[in-house]
């Protein structure tokens, strides 16, 4: 069967996630998700995209995006590529490091967008990690 295409946004804004393969934490602590940040840093140098809003999980990523480019799958392909090379790297192990392909819900007007923010920002909150949203870096 094959997969269903992509909703493309109007407005470039995506609400994106990726989960670890098997729900397998893989942003494991501070060092890896900084790690995770400094690639997005190092991707934004080649594609024209922004972070709205973001939220590392030990297990998952959510990250609301503004693709500019329409680049939205080349920037996931090298965000996945270039993890899983560091992951694999400092676990010592190989393999896939992410559960099938990323998951991306076009966001097409201000309500959908609030509500994204919200949710992004208060997955710690709703995983019971803290109970405020502002102790969660």
């Amino acid at each position: 069967m094959a997969r269903q295409a992509r909703i493309k946004s109007n407005s470039g804004i995506y609400h994106v996630m990726i989960r670890g393969i098997n729900k397998e934490k893989i942003f494991i602590n501070e060092l890896y998700k900084i790690k995770l940040l400094d690639i997005i840093k190092e991707i934004k140098k080649e594609i024209d995209f922004s972070i709205i809003a973001y939220c590392i999980m030990d297990n998952h990523l959510h990250l609301l995006i503004r693709d500019n480019e329409d680049s939205l799958a080349i920037i996931m392909k090298k965000l996945n590529v270039k993890y899983a090379m560091f992951y694999n790297r400092v676990q010592k192990r190989y393999g896939y490091v992410f559960q099938n392909r990323f998951r991306s819900e076009a966001v097409e007007n201000e309500k959908y967008l609030l509500g994204a923010l919200r949710y992004i920002h208060n997955n710690p909150v709703k995983a019971n990690i803290t109970k405020n949203l502002s102790e969660y870096e």
